[in-house]
């Protein structure tokens, strides 16, 4: 199975999703079930290999999480991480996650993959709200690079 990072994205919501809903599944678990789809699932269930790049993702937004929250925080104005859509919130994890620790991802270039993301899973409110919270971080990275 290849996937573009687009859709390795698109499997990263999918699996954090899911670990939030269901705090008995493993990381190994949610990833396996966003690559396998419900077509796929019978009584024999097939393990596929999880791309490195998921893995990536997954279990470094969960091992990050507490410090990507805390970022999404400070950017949220008269907001709490609570009243978040699910959804949002986790598209935002990922893209944090890649500006602060995926080198070969440009901030920008995790933004616009988020806000294409958005706009398959949610809203144009939320893709709007998702935008607002990205870009500031972006704009934040970019002046610490600039010191």
């Amino acid at each position: 199975m290849s996937l573009t990072r687009r859709e390795i994205r698109e499997k990263a919501l999918q699996s954090l999703f899911q670990l939030s809903a269901n705090k008995d599944l493993t990381i190994e678990e949610a990833m396996q079930q966003a690559l396998t789809s419900a077509e796929d699932l019978s009584d024999e269930v097939e393990i596929v290999s999880v791309p490195s790049y998921l893995d990536l993702l997954v279990t470094g937004v969960v091992e990050y999480q507490a410090e990507i929250d805390e970022k999404i925080q400070s950017h949220l104005e008269n907001w709490s991480m609570d009243r978040l859509a699910k959804t949002d919130r986790v598209i935002m994890r990922i893209a944090i996650f890649e500006m602060l620790y995926v080198p070969d991802v440009p901030a920008k270039v995790a933004l616009n993959e988020a806000l294409e993301i958005t706009k398959l899973y949610s809203d144009e409110k939320s893709r709007k709200f998702v935008n607002g919270v990205l870009a500031n971080i972006v704009n934040e990275l970019e002046e610490k690079e600039a010191e």
